[in-house]
């Protein structure tokens, strides 16, 4: 496989968890982790404890929601949140011209395009959460209170 973290997707990610805390740092995968459950199981920890990161379209623009991997996010209490009509789900071309990242591999920091985060509670559950970093085979592990801080995020019961 060539090399991961050379990958200019990985290399932003790198750097801003580099800026926020040196001690955090990119994992690499042996199987991927480009879904909630393959990460999981990449990992062997709860699916609960990986943060899948879910772009939506909204009338005004874009908006990226964390969602525990365990969990399904609600687009009637998004739309309640943010005060929108229609919310759906962001294709995966407007997810790479709005992030910077492939579908697999999105992570909650480091897009091309500033975009409001909103958090979901039930990540709270788990000290420790695990996201992608811009590739499929690669992760990150960070506390969920680091996650609030490092996003910018707000919390909201999104699920």
């Amino acid at each position: 496989m060539e090399n991961i973290l050379e990958k200019e997707s990985v290399k932003r990610v790198i750097n801003v968890l580099n800026e926020f805390d040196q001690n955090l740092e990119v994992q690499i995968l042996k199987s991927s982790a480009k879904t909630a459950d393959e990460a999981a199981f990449s990992l062997n920890c709860k699916v609960g404890a990986i943060v899948k990161s879910l772009l939506l379209r909204t009338e005004n623009g874009f908006i990226l929601c964390l969602v525990s991997g365990d969990k399904r996010c609600s687009l009637n209490k998004i739309k309640k949140i943010i005060n929108i009509k229609d919310v759906s789900m962001a294709n995966a071309d407007e997810v790479k011209s709005q992030t910077g990242f492939s579908i697999g591999g999105v992570s909650p920091i480091a897009h091309i395009k500033k975009t409001p985060i909103l958090i979901d509670l039930s990540l709270s559950r788990f000290e420790n959460v695990y996201a992608a970093a811009g590739h499929p085979y690669s992760i990150f592990k960070i506390t969920y209170e680091q996650l609030i801080k490092i996003t910018n995020g707000k919390e909201e019961d999104i699920v």
